[in-house]
């Protein structure tokens, strides 16, 4: 059965975002228009008509990603704990830092930031002050339904955050060795959930 227009062009966005964050993480922001739409296998000018400009990929690219990341504080499930669901933002938050690709696209922002100021805030400001915004967000409704018990949510937001990442975003991006392998991701995840809602609970 032929696809209908709408379906090729979502085929086409999905090809040329997943060209872009491989080209990323392997040129850093040396990567050329000309070299995704050839891994996308769509023209220069496709790329140009569906996303603008480099920069323009690159913030999708991060919104995406970030969408990913609080999917379960968006919609964390009938019965969900707000333990179980921020165990669950956790756990997603530490797989991406494990992720070779992530850190790598991380590293390059923070490497040609001096020169691209711009894109530097567009990387901030898309990822992580929208991914701590929507965890604000999640622990205000559970205090609102009077599961939590939090006066500033933003500041709360950023202690879990804090709690979650510790040392190994620094130590992946130094490309020390930090263990991330999924039982230690999991233990961690339920540590920090345990022990916020323990300290924010009504």
């Amino acid at each position: 059965m032929p696809r209908r227009m709408g379906q090729v062009d979502e085929s086409k966005g999905h090809a040329i975002l997943e060209a872009a964050r491989q080209a990323l993480a392997e040129r850093g922001m040396g990567a050329s228009i000309e070299d995704i739409a050839r891994r996308a296998m769509v023209s220069k000018q496709t790329v140009y008509n569906r996303f603008g400009s480099k920069a323009e990929l690159v913030r999708v690219l991060i919104e995406r990603r970030v969408d990913q990341i609080t999917a379960h504080l968006d919609s964390p499930g009938a019965g969900a704990s707000p333990e179980e669901a921020l165990a669950s933002y956790a756990r997603v938050v530490l797989e991406s830092i494990a992720t070779p690709s992530s850190i790598a696209i991380l590293r390059i922002h923070i490497q040609s930031a001096a020169e691209m100021p711009d894109l530097a805030r567009t990387f901030f400001e898309s990822g992580t002050r929208t991914s701590r915004a929507r965890l604000a967000a999640f622990l205000d409704s559970e205090t609102r339904a009077g599961r939590l018990q939090i006066d500033d949510c933003a500041l709360a937001a950023e202690f879990f955050a804090g709690m979650v990442i510790g040392s190994h975003q620094t130590g992946r991006l130094l490309g020390v060795d930090s263990d991330l392998r999924a039982p230690i991701i999991d233990r961690i995840s339920r540590e920090a959930a345990s022990r916020f809602v323990r300290a924010y609970g009504p």
